[in-house]
């Protein structure tokens, strides 16, 4: 069930009524966000503290956070979204909930591939999707690319989430981007011919299988796996960074995806949003970001913190993250035509 978190509830639906020239500079700022109460609240609560600007916030999935805004238009209290993967916020700046800003402070905090061009959206955390693999079944010798999972000889070895779920949506957009359609098709098709399991419908679930034997590699975001280990260090399963090696499609890095935020076009507080922003792009919120989420930070000035060192250094996409929105239909209907559901 979805949950609505909101400081503050019975006051700002009780406004909606209300034109937004009505909202007072002393409510501070209202945040739609799809990141969980407890992956967020503690980074609001040290903002507030250092800068006196309190925080309310909604929370719920991307989708209904989405058609709220586009519901509500110039009326929403909203002053910022935030959600997970880029698709999504693609998808927000398509509809016209968002706005750009000029910030000199962005530009220089956040890599422009994983930014919006029009400066509509930024990435706050970086959300590897990488292969997993069973450290009792696999030499990791015998991995590489994402495409080489589609061989034989993981035929019957493979686990996969849903295609339903937008983090593998936004995985085969970059790959169409990286190979063009014709081979990512291949690719898909091959997975799905080598699954051991109909997808699961959570990351977890493919931890789990790998670590019970139902299958031997997959493919999940980082931080699934490093909050398991966390609580059971003798998992065995570890992470293998794809994409290292060779030149073009092989060599273009692990696929990189982000919790990203965006100021409203509707938001009477465009200063302090854009201020709350560039607080969270900033070394202390990053390393916090990323210590609370298990995910790596977007400025590439913050040194890793210990739990994500153990996992090594690897190299990311460079695909501009905007690609995995604007190729998401073509990603969709691809994998619907190759039978991954």
């Amino acid at each position: 069930m979805r949950s609505l978190l909101v400081f503050g509830l019975v006051l700002l639906l009780a406004g909606c009524g209300e034109g937004p020239a009505s909202q007072k500079a002393d409510e501070g700022l209202v945040v739609y966000t799809a990141r969980k109460e407890h992956l967020i609240k503690p980074l609001f609560d040290r903002f507030t503290a250092q800068t006196g600007i309190p925080i309310r916030y909604v929370t719920d999935a991307a989708g209904p956070l989405l058609a709220r805004l586009q519901a509500e238009g110039e009326r929403s209290r909203a002053d910022l979204l935030i959600t997970v993967d880029a698709g999504n916020l693609w998808q927000a700046a398509e509809a016209g909930v968002l706005q750009p800003i000029e910030s000199e402070v962005l530009t220089s905090n956040i890599p422009a591939a994983l930014r919006d061009a029009e400066n509509r959206w930024f990435g706050l955390s970086i959300r590897a999707r990488t292969i997993i693999y069973s450290t009792e079944r696999v030499n990791p010798l015998e991995l590489s690319t994402y495409a080489a999972l589609a061989d034989d000889k993981w035929s019957g070895r493979l686990c996969l989430r849903t295609a339903k779920k937008v983090y593998n949506q936004s995985l085969v957009a970059t790959m169409i981007a990286a190979r063009g359609q014709e081979e990512a098709e291949q690719v898909v098709s091959g997975w799905v011919n080598n699954l051991a399991a109909p997808p699961f419908s959570n990351d977890n679930k493919v931890v789990e299988a790998i670590a019970a034997g139902q299958c031997d590699v997959g493919i999940v975001n980082t931080y699934y796996l490093a909050r398991m280990v966390a609580d059971e260090p003798d998992l065995p399963v570890t992470m293998f960074w794809p994409n290292q090696l060779g030149e073009g499609a092989d060599g273009r890095g692990v696929h990189l995806n982000i919790s990203g935020v965006g100021i409203t076009r509707a938001s009477q507080h465009v200063a302090e949003a854009k201020q709350l922003i560039e607080w969270l792009s900033g070394a202390n919120a990053q390393l916090q970001l990323a210590l609370l989420n298990q995910e790596y930070p977007v400025n590439p000035s913050v040194s890793l913190p210990e739990p994500l060192k153990r996992w090594g250094e690897f190299k990311g996409d460079d695909i501009p993250i905007a690609e995995a929105g604007r190729l998401q239909g073509e990603a969709i209907r691809l994998m619907d035509r190759a039978g991954y559901r």
